[in-house]
Protein backbone atom coordinates (compact mmCIF):
# COMPACT_ATOMS: atom_id res chain seq x y z
CA UNK A 1 0.00 0.00 0.00
CA UNK A 2 1.36 3.39 -1.00
CA UNK A 3 1.70 6.08 1.68
CA UNK A 4 -0.12 9.33 0.97
CA UNK A 5 1.98 12.22 -0.23
CA UNK A 6 2.25 14.75 2.63
CA UNK A 7 2.57 17.58 0.14
CA UNK A 8 -0.85 16.77 -1.27
CA UNK A 9 -2.76 15.84 1.91
CA UNK A 10 -2.51 17.20 5.43
CA UNK A 11 -4.47 15.62 8.30
CA UNK A 12 -6.97 14.16 5.86
CA UNK A 13 -7.90 17.56 4.40
CA UNK A 14 -8.32 18.17 0.71
CA UNK A 15 -6.11 20.80 -0.86
CA UNK A 16 -7.56 24.31 -0.75
CA UNK A 17 -8.54 25.86 -4.05
CA UNK A 18 -6.09 28.55 -5.08
CA UNK A 19 -7.42 32.08 -4.60
CA UNK A 20 -7.29 34.82 -7.20
CA UNK A 21 -4.03 36.69 -6.75
CA UNK A 22 -4.56 40.21 -5.27
CA UNK A 23 -2.60 41.65 -8.19
CA UNK A 24 -5.61 41.11 -10.44
CA UNK A 25 -7.88 43.10 -8.10
CA UNK A 26 -5.35 45.94 -8.10
CA UNK A 27 -5.18 45.80 -11.90
CA UNK A 28 -8.99 45.92 -12.13
CA UNK A 29 -9.22 49.02 -9.92
CA UNK A 30 -6.32 50.63 -11.81
CA UNK A 31 -8.26 50.00 -15.05
CA UNK A 32 -11.33 51.75 -13.62
CA UNK A 33 -9.17 54.65 -12.42
CA UNK A 34 -7.76 55.09 -15.92
CA UNK A 35 -11.29 54.99 -17.34
CA UNK A 36 -12.36 57.73 -14.92
CA UNK A 37 -9.32 59.86 -15.69
CA UNK A 38 -9.80 59.49 -19.46
CA UNK A 39 -12.96 61.59 -19.68
CA UNK A 40 -11.12 64.80 -20.48
CA UNK A 41 -9.07 63.12 -23.20
CA UNK A 42 -12.30 62.90 -25.20
CA UNK A 43 -13.46 66.44 -24.42
CA UNK A 44 -11.40 69.09 -26.28
CA UNK A 45 -12.27 67.96 -29.79
CA UNK A 46 -15.99 67.86 -28.93
CA UNK A 47 -16.13 71.08 -26.89
CA UNK A 48 -13.90 73.24 -29.10
CA UNK A 49 -16.64 74.29 -31.53
CA UNK A 50 -19.28 75.08 -28.84
CA UNK A 51 -16.76 77.21 -26.92
CA UNK A 52 -15.83 79.07 -30.11
CA UNK A 53 -19.49 79.71 -30.83
CA UNK A 54 -20.23 81.02 -27.32
CA UNK A 55 -17.10 83.07 -26.61
CA UNK A 56 -15.65 83.73 -30.07
CA UNK A 57 -12.25 82.29 -29.12
CA UNK A 58 -9.96 81.24 -31.96
CA UNK A 59 -8.82 77.68 -32.64
CA UNK A 60 -5.31 78.81 -31.70
CA UNK A 61 -6.40 79.92 -28.19
CA UNK A 62 -8.21 76.67 -27.45
CA UNK A 63 -5.35 74.68 -28.93
CA UNK A 64 -3.01 76.53 -26.55
CA UNK A 65 -5.13 75.37 -23.58
CA UNK A 66 -4.86 71.79 -24.81
CA UNK A 67 -1.11 72.24 -25.35
CA UNK A 68 -0.60 73.46 -21.77
CA UNK A 69 -2.56 70.44 -20.59
CA UNK A 70 -0.44 68.07 -22.65
CA UNK A 71 2.85 69.65 -21.54
CA UNK A 72 1.92 69.31 -17.87
CA UNK A 73 0.45 65.88 -18.59
CA UNK A 74 3.86 64.82 -19.83
CA UNK A 75 6.21 66.65 -17.45
CA UNK A 76 4.25 65.51 -14.39
CA UNK A 77 4.55 61.83 -15.35
CA UNK A 78 8.16 61.04 -14.27
CA UNK A 79 7.70 62.91 -10.99
CA UNK A 80 4.39 61.11 -10.43
CA UNK A 81 6.18 57.78 -10.86
CA UNK A 82 8.72 58.81 -8.22
CA UNK A 83 5.95 60.13 -5.96
CA UNK A 84 4.19 56.78 -6.23
CA UNK A 85 7.40 55.12 -5.03
CA UNK A 86 7.67 57.61 -2.15
CA UNK A 87 4.07 58.09 -0.98
CA UNK A 88 2.28 55.12 -2.51
CA UNK A 89 0.22 54.49 -5.60
CA UNK A 90 -3.11 54.92 -3.80
CA UNK A 91 -2.42 58.43 -2.43
CA UNK A 92 -1.07 59.86 -5.68
CA UNK A 93 -3.88 58.33 -7.75
CA UNK A 94 -6.61 59.69 -5.45
CA UNK A 95 -5.19 63.23 -5.52
CA UNK A 96 -4.84 63.07 -9.31
CA UNK A 97 -8.48 62.07 -9.80
CA UNK A 98 -9.59 64.91 -7.49
CA UNK A 99 -7.58 67.43 -9.53
CA UNK A 100 -9.22 66.22 -12.74
CA UNK A 101 -12.67 66.47 -11.15
CA UNK A 102 -11.96 69.97 -9.77
CA UNK A 103 -10.60 71.27 -13.06
CA UNK A 104 -13.56 69.92 -15.04
CA UNK A 105 -16.14 71.25 -12.57
CA UNK A 106 -14.59 74.75 -12.48
CA UNK A 107 -14.69 74.92 -16.28
CA UNK A 108 -18.43 75.65 -16.15
CA UNK A 109 -17.67 79.08 -14.63
CA UNK A 110 -15.18 80.28 -17.28
CA UNK A 111 -15.86 83.50 -19.14
CA UNK A 112 -12.34 84.61 -20.18
CA UNK A 113 -9.77 82.78 -22.24
CA UNK A 114 -7.15 82.78 -19.45
CA UNK A 115 -9.58 80.81 -17.27
CA UNK A 116 -9.81 77.96 -19.78
CA UNK A 117 -6.00 77.91 -19.79
CA UNK A 118 -6.10 77.45 -16.01
CA UNK A 119 -8.80 74.75 -15.88
CA UNK A 120 -8.20 72.76 -19.06
CA UNK A 121 -4.49 73.50 -19.00
CA UNK A 122 -3.07 73.58 -15.47
CA UNK A 123 -5.44 71.72 -13.14
CA UNK A 124 -6.48 68.92 -15.48
CA UNK A 125 -2.96 68.73 -16.91
CA UNK A 126 -1.47 68.07 -13.46
CA UNK A 127 -4.19 65.53 -12.65
CA UNK A 128 -4.02 63.59 -15.89
CA UNK A 129 -0.21 63.71 -15.78
CA UNK A 130 -0.26 61.89 -12.47
CA UNK A 131 -2.61 59.33 -14.04
CA UNK A 132 -0.55 59.02 -17.21
CA UNK A 133 0.43 55.79 -18.90
CA UNK A 134 3.36 55.61 -16.48
CA UNK A 135 0.71 54.63 -13.92
CA UNK A 136 0.04 51.47 -15.94
CA UNK A 137 3.75 50.69 -16.08
CA UNK A 138 4.11 51.25 -12.33
CA UNK A 139 1.22 48.89 -11.54
CA UNK A 140 2.59 46.20 -13.87
CA UNK A 141 6.17 46.46 -12.61
CA UNK A 142 5.13 46.52 -8.93
CA UNK A 143 2.49 43.80 -8.91
CA UNK A 144 3.47 41.43 -11.74
CA UNK A 145 6.57 39.38 -12.51
CA UNK A 146 5.03 37.72 -15.57
CA UNK A 147 2.48 38.79 -18.16
CA UNK A 148 3.62 42.38 -17.71
CA UNK A 149 3.20 43.22 -21.38
CA UNK A 150 -0.36 41.94 -21.33
CA UNK A 151 -1.16 43.83 -18.12
CA UNK A 152 0.26 47.10 -19.48
CA UNK A 153 -1.79 46.55 -22.63
CA UNK A 154 -4.99 46.00 -20.63
CA UNK A 155 -4.39 49.03 -18.39
CA UNK A 156 -3.46 51.24 -21.31
CA UNK A 157 -6.73 50.19 -22.91
CA UNK A 158 -8.42 51.76 -19.87
CA UNK A 159 -7.79 55.17 -21.40
CA UNK A 160 -9.35 53.98 -24.64
CA UNK A 161 -12.29 52.58 -22.69
CA UNK A 162 -12.70 55.97 -21.03
CA UNK A 163 -12.84 57.62 -24.43
CA UNK A 164 -15.37 55.03 -25.56
CA UNK A 165 -17.54 55.51 -22.45
CA UNK A 166 -17.46 59.31 -22.29
CA UNK A 167 -17.17 60.52 -25.88
CA UNK A 168 -20.71 59.81 -27.17
CA UNK A 169 -22.27 61.30 -24.02
CA UNK A 170 -20.00 64.35 -24.12
CA UNK A 171 -20.98 64.91 -27.75
CA UNK A 172 -24.70 64.63 -26.96
CA UNK A 173 -24.48 66.89 -23.90
CA UNK A 174 -22.46 69.46 -25.86
CA UNK A 175 -25.44 69.74 -28.23
CA UNK A 176 -28.11 69.79 -25.51
CA UNK A 177 -28.15 71.08 -22.77
CA UNK A 178 -24.64 72.36 -23.60
CA UNK A 179 -20.91 72.03 -23.02
CA UNK A 180 -21.23 72.79 -19.28
CA UNK A 181 -23.17 69.57 -18.74
CA UNK A 182 -20.42 67.69 -20.55
CA UNK A 183 -17.79 69.22 -18.24
CA UNK A 184 -19.75 68.14 -15.17
CA UNK A 185 -20.00 64.59 -16.56
CA UNK A 186 -16.19 64.46 -16.82
CA UNK A 187 -15.86 65.69 -13.22
CA UNK A 188 -18.34 63.09 -11.95
CA UNK A 189 -16.55 60.29 -13.82
CA UNK A 190 -13.20 61.12 -12.22
CA UNK A 191 -14.55 61.58 -8.69
CA UNK A 192 -16.68 58.43 -8.78
CA UNK A 193 -13.58 56.22 -8.90
CA UNK A 194 -11.87 57.77 -5.83
CA UNK A 195 -13.68 55.57 -3.22
CA UNK A 196 -12.70 52.42 -5.12
CA UNK A 197 -9.07 53.55 -5.25
CA UNK A 198 -8.98 54.29 -1.51
CA UNK A 199 -10.50 50.91 -0.68
CA UNK A 200 -8.91 48.48 -3.12
CA UNK A 201 -5.80 49.96 -4.76
CA UNK A 202 -2.99 48.62 -2.57
CA UNK A 203 0.47 50.13 -2.88
CA UNK A 204 2.51 46.93 -3.14
CA UNK A 205 2.28 43.13 -2.71
CA UNK A 206 3.95 43.51 0.69
CA UNK A 207 0.86 45.39 1.92
CA UNK A 208 -1.16 42.17 1.66
CA UNK A 209 1.67 39.75 2.42
CA UNK A 210 2.15 38.24 -1.03
CA UNK A 211 4.76 38.09 -3.77
CA UNK A 212 4.15 39.80 -7.13
CA UNK A 213 2.06 37.66 -9.45
CA UNK A 214 4.27 35.03 -11.06
CA UNK A 215 7.25 35.60 -8.76
CA UNK A 216 9.14 32.61 -7.37
CA UNK A 217 8.88 32.85 -3.59
CA UNK A 218 12.48 31.80 -3.10
CA UNK A 219 13.89 34.14 -5.76
CA UNK A 220 14.57 37.85 -5.37
CA UNK A 221 13.46 39.86 -8.40
CA UNK A 222 16.98 40.88 -9.44
CA UNK A 223 16.58 39.19 -12.80
CA UNK A 224 14.73 42.25 -14.00
CA UNK A 225 17.71 44.55 -13.58
CA UNK A 226 19.14 45.88 -16.81
CA UNK A 227 22.63 47.30 -17.36
CA UNK A 228 21.64 50.81 -16.34
CA UNK A 229 19.92 49.52 -13.21
CA UNK A 230 23.20 47.98 -12.07
CA UNK A 231 24.70 51.48 -12.05
CA UNK A 232 21.63 52.74 -10.22
CA UNK A 233 21.98 50.09 -7.54
CA UNK A 234 25.63 50.93 -7.08
CA UNK A 235 24.75 54.60 -6.57
CA UNK A 236 21.75 53.88 -4.37
CA UNK A 237 18.70 54.23 -6.59
CA UNK A 238 16.17 55.02 -3.85
CA UNK A 239 16.04 58.51 -2.42
CA UNK A 240 13.46 59.98 -0.05
CA UNK A 241 12.90 62.95 -2.38
CA UNK A 242 10.72 62.12 -5.38
CA UNK A 243 11.95 65.06 -7.47
CA UNK A 244 15.60 64.17 -6.84
CA UNK A 245 14.88 60.53 -7.69
CA UNK A 246 13.22 61.48 -10.98
CA UNK A 247 16.05 63.82 -11.97
CA UNK A 248 18.74 61.29 -11.03
CA UNK A 249 17.05 58.69 -13.21
CA UNK A 250 16.92 61.19 -16.08
CA UNK A 251 20.63 61.89 -15.69
CA UNK A 252 21.48 58.18 -15.86
CA UNK A 253 19.09 57.47 -18.73
CA UNK A 254 20.29 60.41 -20.81
CA UNK A 255 23.68 58.70 -21.19
CA UNK A 256 22.08 55.75 -23.00
CA UNK A 257 21.38 56.03 -26.74
CA UNK A 258 18.31 53.82 -26.49
CA UNK A 259 16.65 56.39 -24.25
CA UNK A 260 16.89 59.09 -26.92
CA UNK A 261 15.57 56.73 -29.58
CA UNK A 262 12.53 56.03 -27.41
CA UNK A 263 12.08 59.74 -26.67
CA UNK A 264 12.10 60.66 -30.37
CA UNK A 265 9.69 57.90 -31.37
CA UNK A 266 7.27 58.55 -28.52
CA UNK A 267 7.24 62.32 -29.17
CA UNK A 268 6.02 61.53 -32.69
CA UNK A 269 3.55 59.03 -31.25
CA UNK A 270 2.03 61.74 -29.05
CA UNK A 271 1.95 64.25 -31.90
CA UNK A 272 -0.03 61.88 -34.11
CA UNK A 273 -2.53 60.68 -31.46
CA UNK A 274 -3.48 63.02 -28.59
CA UNK A 275 -2.09 66.12 -30.26
CA UNK A 276 -3.52 65.78 -33.76
CA UNK A 277 -6.33 63.21 -34.07
CA UNK A 278 -7.55 63.50 -30.47
CA UNK A 279 -7.73 67.30 -30.55
CA UNK A 280 -8.43 68.19 -34.19
CA UNK A 281 -10.20 65.27 -35.87
CA UNK A 282 -13.69 66.47 -34.90
CA UNK A 283 -13.09 70.15 -35.89
CA UNK A 284 -11.55 68.96 -39.17
CA UNK A 285 -14.51 66.71 -39.90
CA UNK A 286 -16.79 69.65 -39.04
CA UNK A 287 -14.94 71.73 -41.66
CA UNK A 288 -15.98 69.12 -44.24
CA UNK A 289 -19.64 69.32 -43.21
CA UNK A 290 -19.77 66.27 -40.94
CA UNK A 291 -21.93 66.71 -37.80
CA UNK A 292 -19.94 66.79 -34.56
CA UNK A 293 -21.89 63.88 -33.07
CA UNK A 294 -21.06 61.77 -36.12
CA UNK A 295 -17.36 62.64 -35.90
CA UNK A 296 -17.44 61.90 -32.16
CA UNK A 297 -18.94 58.51 -32.95
CA UNK A 298 -16.04 57.78 -35.28
CA UNK A 299 -13.57 58.61 -32.51
CA UNK A 300 -15.53 56.30 -30.22
CA UNK A 301 -14.94 53.53 -32.78
CA UNK A 302 -11.24 54.38 -32.57
CA UNK A 303 -11.60 53.82 -28.83
CA UNK A 304 -13.21 50.41 -29.31
CA UNK A 305 -10.45 49.14 -31.56
CA UNK A 306 -7.82 50.83 -29.41
CA UNK A 307 -8.77 48.42 -26.63
CA UNK A 308 -8.37 45.45 -28.95
CA UNK A 309 -5.14 46.73 -30.46
CA UNK A 310 -3.47 47.62 -27.18
CA UNK A 311 -4.24 44.31 -25.49
CA UNK A 312 -3.08 42.46 -28.61
CA UNK A 313 0.10 44.56 -28.62
CA UNK A 314 0.74 43.60 -24.99
CA UNK A 315 0.39 39.92 -25.92
CA UNK A 316 2.73 40.36 -28.89
CA UNK A 317 5.25 42.27 -26.77
CA UNK A 318 5.62 39.27 -24.46
CA UNK A 319 6.57 37.16 -27.50
CA UNK A 320 8.27 39.28 -30.17
CA UNK A 321 11.01 41.84 -30.61
CA UNK A 322 9.52 45.14 -29.34
CA UNK A 323 11.56 47.40 -31.63
CA UNK A 324 10.20 45.59 -34.70
CA UNK A 325 6.67 46.00 -33.37
CA UNK A 326 7.25 49.73 -32.91
CA UNK A 327 8.54 50.16 -36.46
CA UNK A 328 5.47 48.39 -37.90
CA UNK A 329 3.03 50.36 -35.75
CA UNK A 330 4.49 53.75 -36.68
CA UNK A 331 4.59 53.01 -40.41
CA UNK A 332 0.97 51.83 -40.50
CA UNK A 333 -0.04 55.01 -38.69
CA UNK A 334 1.81 57.14 -41.22
CA UNK A 335 -0.01 55.53 -44.14
CA UNK A 336 -3.35 56.22 -42.45
CA UNK A 337 -2.57 59.90 -41.88
CA UNK A 338 -1.37 60.34 -45.45
CA UNK A 339 -4.71 59.25 -46.92
CA UNK A 340 -6.94 60.93 -44.29
CA UNK A 341 -7.36 64.27 -46.17
CA UNK A 342 -9.05 62.52 -49.09
CA UNK A 343 -11.30 60.44 -46.80
CA UNK A 344 -12.93 63.33 -44.90
CA UNK A 345 -16.36 64.31 -46.21
CA UNK A 346 -19.81 65.30 -44.97
CA UNK A 347 -20.89 61.65 -44.78
CA UNK A 348 -19.26 58.50 -43.44
CA UNK A 349 -17.90 56.38 -46.28
CA UNK A 350 -16.64 52.76 -45.97
CA UNK A 351 -13.08 54.01 -46.48
CA UNK A 352 -13.43 56.22 -43.39
CA UNK A 353 -14.65 53.25 -41.36
CA UNK A 354 -11.57 51.33 -42.48
CA UNK A 355 -9.37 54.26 -41.41
CA UNK A 356 -10.82 54.50 -37.88
CA UNK A 357 -10.54 50.72 -37.42
CA UNK A 358 -6.87 50.61 -38.47
CA UNK A 359 -6.02 53.79 -36.58
CA UNK A 360 -7.79 52.48 -33.50
CA UNK A 361 -5.81 49.23 -33.54
CA UNK A 362 -2.63 51.30 -33.76
CA UNK A 363 -3.58 54.18 -31.41
CA UNK A 364 -1.54 53.30 -28.32
CA UNK A 365 -0.27 49.90 -29.40
CA UNK A 366 3.17 51.51 -29.05
CA UNK A 367 2.91 51.64 -25.25
CA UNK A 368 3.55 47.96 -24.31
CA UNK A 369 6.72 47.57 -26.44
CA UNK A 370 8.03 50.97 -25.30
CA UNK A 371 7.46 50.13 -21.63
CA UNK A 372 9.05 46.70 -22.16
CA UNK A 373 12.20 48.25 -23.61
CA UNK A 374 12.41 50.68 -20.67
CA UNK A 375 12.16 47.78 -18.22
CA UNK A 376 14.70 45.60 -20.02
CA UNK A 377 17.30 48.32 -20.45
CA UNK A 378 16.81 50.31 -17.25
CA UNK A 379 15.64 47.64 -14.81
CA UNK A 380 14.59 49.10 -11.45
CA UNK A 381 14.52 52.59 -12.98
CA UNK A 382 12.21 51.42 -15.76
CA UNK A 383 8.96 53.00 -14.52
CA UNK A 384 10.53 56.41 -13.95
CA UNK A 385 12.39 56.24 -17.28
CA UNK A 386 9.09 55.44 -18.97
CA UNK A 387 7.72 58.53 -17.23
CA UNK A 388 10.38 60.66 -18.95
CA UNK A 389 9.74 58.96 -22.29
CA UNK A 390 6.04 59.62 -21.81
CA UNK A 391 6.87 63.27 -21.08
CA UNK A 392 8.32 63.43 -24.59
CA UNK A 393 5.09 61.85 -25.87
CA UNK A 394 3.06 64.68 -24.38
CA UNK A 395 5.46 67.42 -25.46
CA UNK A 396 5.08 66.12 -29.01
CA UNK A 397 1.31 66.07 -28.53
CA UNK A 398 1.31 69.64 -27.21
CA UNK A 399 3.36 70.92 -30.14
CA UNK A 400 1.09 69.17 -32.64
CA UNK A 401 -2.10 70.39 -30.96
CA UNK A 402 -0.94 74.02 -31.11
CA UNK A 403 0.65 73.88 -34.58
CA UNK A 404 -2.35 72.15 -36.14
CA UNK A 405 -4.63 74.85 -34.71
CA UNK A 406 -2.31 77.54 -36.09
CA UNK A 407 -2.21 75.84 -39.51
CA UNK A 408 -6.02 75.69 -39.53
CA UNK A 409 -6.32 79.41 -38.75
CA UNK A 410 -3.62 80.33 -41.28
CA UNK A 411 -4.73 78.17 -44.23
CA UNK A 412 -8.37 77.39 -43.54
CA UNK A 413 -7.79 73.61 -43.49
CA UNK A 414 -5.77 70.85 -41.79
CA UNK A 415 -4.28 69.16 -44.87
CA UNK A 416 -0.69 70.22 -44.25
CA UNK A 417 -0.95 69.02 -40.65
CA UNK A 418 -2.03 65.53 -41.74
CA UNK A 419 0.72 65.22 -44.36
CA UNK A 420 3.43 66.48 -41.98
CA UNK A 421 2.34 63.99 -39.33
CA UNK A 422 2.51 61.14 -41.86
CA UNK A 423 6.11 62.06 -42.67
CA UNK A 424 7.00 62.10 -38.96
CA UNK A 425 5.60 58.58 -38.55
CA UNK A 426 8.03 57.32 -41.18
CA UNK A 427 10.86 58.94 -39.22
CA UNK A 428 9.66 57.18 -36.05
CA UNK A 429 9.53 53.84 -37.87
CA UNK A 430 13.13 54.21 -39.04
CA UNK A 431 14.33 55.23 -35.57
CA UNK A 432 12.61 52.22 -34.01
CA UNK A 433 13.87 49.73 -36.60
CA UNK A 434 17.47 50.91 -36.19
CA UNK A 435 17.43 51.02 -32.39
CA UNK A 436 20.43 49.41 -30.75
CA UNK A 437 20.20 45.66 -30.25
CA UNK A 438 20.48 45.87 -26.46
CA UNK A 439 17.03 47.48 -26.46
CA UNK A 440 15.43 44.22 -27.52
CA UNK A 441 17.53 41.57 -25.83
CA UNK A 442 15.91 38.85 -23.79
CA UNK A 443 15.71 39.23 -20.02
CA UNK A 444 18.40 37.27 -18.20
CA UNK A 445 17.36 33.94 -16.81
CA UNK A 446 17.91 33.59 -13.03
CA UNK A 447 20.64 31.13 -12.07
CA UNK A 448 19.29 28.55 -9.66
CA UNK A 449 21.47 26.96 -7.01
Amino acid sequence: MTAPNPTKLSAGKTPRKRRLHPAWMVAAVAFLALVGAAGFRAAPGVLMVPLQQEFGWSTTVLSLAVSINLVLFGLTAPFAAALMERFGIRTVTSIALCLIGLGSALTVFVSQSWQILLTWGVLIGLGTGSMALVFAATIANTWFSKNRGLVIGILTAGSAAGQLVFLPFIAMLAQSPGWRGASLLIAAGALAVVPLVLRWLKNSPADVGVQPYGAESEEPTTAEAGPVAEVANAEGAKTPNAAVRALQVLKRASKVRTFWALVAGFAICGATTNGLIGTHFIPSAHDHGMPETTAAGLLAVVGIFDIVGTIASGWLTDRFNPKVLLAVYYQFRGVGLLVLPVLLSSTVQPSMILFVVVYGLDWVATVPPTAAICRKVFGADGSVVFGWVFAAHQLGAAAAAFLAGYIRDATGHYTYAWIGAAAMCTVAAVISATMRKDAARKEPVPVRA
